[in-house]
């Protein structure tokens, strides 16, 4: 009796587990496929995609595409890290065959970042999907707008399949990049973090003269069903797939904004790259974590806590060396400013070290990327005078409430 009674309380726990893996969220490539992929009939089609292009049974767009009815998939596009997710991070990546498919892949993160004329000369339509961080210097969302404008030059059409922002639709954080500042990390005048979807952000780039010369793509977006914008990627009951190898669970995006920017400096301090613990982590040499932690916690930062951490990291800054500082933990994300907390770290640090200035201890190729990844050198330059957070907050909030109500009229739920 009690074999049987154990049998049931099983089963009963895992339909209940069951249930709660059940996805609210039908994702773009679903929808399109529920509609017999009504939009690509009859076309010739490329796709760009990663690993983390995949329905939520973790069927591959790419496969789905492939033995799709009634069109034809003729080409695949990788942008950072692949199609497959196993280049690093920077790496430039070559036209090659995928082993899968046969399909050709050409590379938008080598030699060309746009797509060229020979590359789309043989499509009707472009479709985009990739899972989007909700963070403006991840290089994804800058490979969409090259493709939106070649093919508005070249009179493609573009489909983006719709996908959750895992920072939800309500968080938008930071200064918009200024002139001098556009880079493929910061392509476009938007907020640091954004608050949209990643159609909501194509639509918004191609009605606001945002892409290259104003141009404007055909673009067509196939919308989410059950989305809502207080959703974080944890609500939709989706599992997450690494978007690169250094964003590998579902808050990852979170501690991307938290710590991208200082990771820039990577020649001075570690964030946790190379180690188990990928942008929650600010550490170097001989650095009080306990203190540190302390000083950090005394601020009662919202929604967010600092631990002590020492840690050899096993490639990337302090390879191979004992290296501490602090572990970062959200523990409210509504109420959390990500963006600023690696700031606050820094001004914490300068109080512990007055004498070291991380600034100046980084190459200028460094400190480039970091204000490219600002969106300007405003924020280093104000900064660094005092390493006061006060000094930047006001900067640092300027466009927030603006591109709130011109993103406004582009949210598609």
């Amino acid at each position: 009796m009690k074999y049987f009674t154990s049998i049931i309380l099983i089963t009963i726990l895992l339909f209940s587990s069951a249930i709660a893996q059940t996805p609210k969220v039908k994702l773009g490539i679903e929808v399109l496929k529920e509609n017999n992929f009504d939009i690509l009939q009859n076309k010739r089609v490329g796709l760009v995609t990663n690993p983390s292009g995949v329905d939520s049974k973790l069927t591959s767009t790419i496969d789905i595409l492939y033995s799709g009815k009634g069109f034809e998939l003729v080409a695949l596009f990788g942008a950072e890290h692949g199609i497959r997710g196993d280049v690093e991070g920077g790496d430039k990546i070559s036209d090659y065959e995928d082993a899968i498919t046969g399909l050709p892949v050409y590379s938008l993160y080598g030699d060309n970042r746009k797509p060229t004329k020979e590359m789309l000369e043989n499509l009707d339509v472009i479709v985009y999907d990739i899972q989007d961080v909700g963070c403006r210097s991840y290089t994804f969302i800058s490979t969409l707008g090259k493709i939106m404008e070649a093919a508005s030059e070249l009179n493609k059409e573009v489909v983006v399949l719709d996908r959750p922002n895992p920072l939800g639709g309500n968080k938008v954080e930071g200064n918009i990049v200024e002139d001098g500042y556009f880079s493929f990390i910061g392509q476009f005048k938007i907020p640091y973090v954004y608050g949209l979807t990643v159609g909501e952000l194509a639509v918004l780039l191609n009605n606001e003269g945002m892409l290259e010369n104003g141009v404007k793509c055909n673009l067509k977006v196939v919308k989410m069903d059950g989305w809502k914008r207080e959703y974080t990627f944890e609500d939709t009951g989706l599992n997450w797939v690494p978007t690169s190898p250094h964003i590998p669970h579902k808050d990852s995006p979170a501690f991307y904004v938290i710590s991208g920017i200082v990771g820039e400096l990577r020649d001075v301090i570690s964030v946790g790259v190379g180690y188990t613990l990928p942008f929650q982590t600010f550490a170097y040499e001989n650095v009080d974590g306990v203190k540190l932690a302390n000083r950090l916690n005394q601020l009662s930062l919202p929604g967010l806590l600092f631990m002590p951490i020492s840690y050899k990291p096993y490639y990337a800054f302090g390879s191979g060396e004992h290296i501490s500082g602090v572990e970062v933990f959200i523990t409210d994300f509504a109420k959390a400013e990500l963006m600023k907390t690696q700031l606050y770290v820094l001004q914490e640090l300068k109080i512990m070290y007055p004498d070291y200035n991380i600034f100046y201890e980084t190459s200028k190729r460094h400190i480039n990327a970091f204000d490219r990844a600002m969106g300007t050198n405003s924020i280093r330059n104000i900064f660094s005078k005092r390493f006061k957070v006060s000094d930047v907050n006001k900067y640092l909030d300027k466009d927030i409430e603006s591109f709130k109500k011109l993103s406004n009229k582009y949210y598609l739920y």
